[in-house]
């Protein structure tokens, strides 16, 4: 998974995608620790997207967006379930998003200073 940068490069990626999928139960610290910043962290010119990553996984492009929040305070603190667009199954992309997240959290837990007695 490679999270892009270029943000005109990722409008044009993401030319005709849709919901395809959710991330639940995920916040956006989660989404931080796997995809990094966003894409695009401005709100969108409508309001109905206050942040959202464009995705490169394997041959596919996947966007991770929060929907009709209205609200970045939300957004960044409340929210747990996550709009996953793309113009293909998600399903792989999922697993793959929360095998990262799993291994990240693991090892920031047993990294963790206060744990080594």
């Amino acid at each position: 998974m490679i999270t892009m940068r270029n943000e005109e490069s990722a409008l044009n990626q993401i030319n005709g995608t849709y919901k395809v999928g959710s991330l639940d139960g995920v916040t956006y610290s989660d989404i931080l620790r796997v995809l990094g910043e966003p894409t695009f962290n401005d709100e969108s010119p409508d309001g109905k997207v206050q942040v959202e990553w464009v995705v490169a996984h394997k041959a596919d492009v996947f966007t991770v967006y929060d929907w009709k929040t209205y609200d970045l305070d939300y957004t960044l603190n409340g929210l747990t379930s996550w709009s996953v667009g793309g113009k293909s199954d998600p399903t792989d992309f999922i697993r793959e998003f929360r095998k990262q997240l799993e291994e990240k959290l693991y090892s920031r837990l047993y990294k963790s200073p206060e744990l080594n007695y």
